[in-house]
């Protein structure tokens, strides 16, 4: 997988965490245990940091990104769908992100909350734990979101970590 420098800022990856060989991490990005960055996924800490915590999914094409002030941070058994964006934001335990979202600067997204497919969480809006956030710009739906969903999500990935560690292999 392509792990770059830049400046002083290196990636440090779980030797636990599963990265595919088509994604790309670069600068201050920390990774977690049993999790998994998945094809095209970019993380660049270039100007900030981002954490990703144990056991959570960044999935094909999703885009990580900080800012000089504002880190990003995802904490464990976070599902992040294909295509979404973070960028200067918190997102909190046992949460999921929808594919084609986008979570913008200072935003929180609460533990155990969704947001949904395509909504855009814009800079400052807090997701309470739970909440479900969906539409442009979100809005927020309390107690609407589905934990036992987002665990179960959660366990799929942590499990194609060790299938695709152990069974990936490159044909051509």
């Amino acid at each position: 997988m392509p792990r770059y420098a830049i400046d002083d800022r290196e990636p440090t990856i779980d030797p636990e965490a599963w990265v595919h060989p088509d994604a790309v991490i670069i600068g201050d990005v920390t990774i977690g245990p049993r999790s998994s960055v998945w094809p095209c996924a970019v993380l660049r800490g270039d100007y900030g940091s981002i954490v990703i915590g144990a056991e959570t999914s960044v999935q094909d094409g999703a885009v990580i990104h900080a800012t000089e002030e504002l880190a990003t941070i995802v904490g464990s058994r976070v599902v992040i769908g294909h295509l979404a964006h973070l960028e200067g934001c918190r997102v909190e335990d046992a949460s999921l992100i929808g594919v084609g979202s986008v979570v913008l600067h200072r935003a929180v997204v609460g533990r155990g909350a969704t947001v949904g497919a395509g909504a855009v969480v814009t800079n400052d809006l807090v997701v309470p734990p739970g909440a479900l956030a969906v539409g442009v710009p979100a809005q927020v739906k309390e107690g609407r979101s589905n934990p036992a969903m987002i665990e179960q999500s959660a366990a799929i990935y942590v499990d194609n970590t060790a299938r695709f560690r152990r069974g990936l292999r490159r044909l051509d």
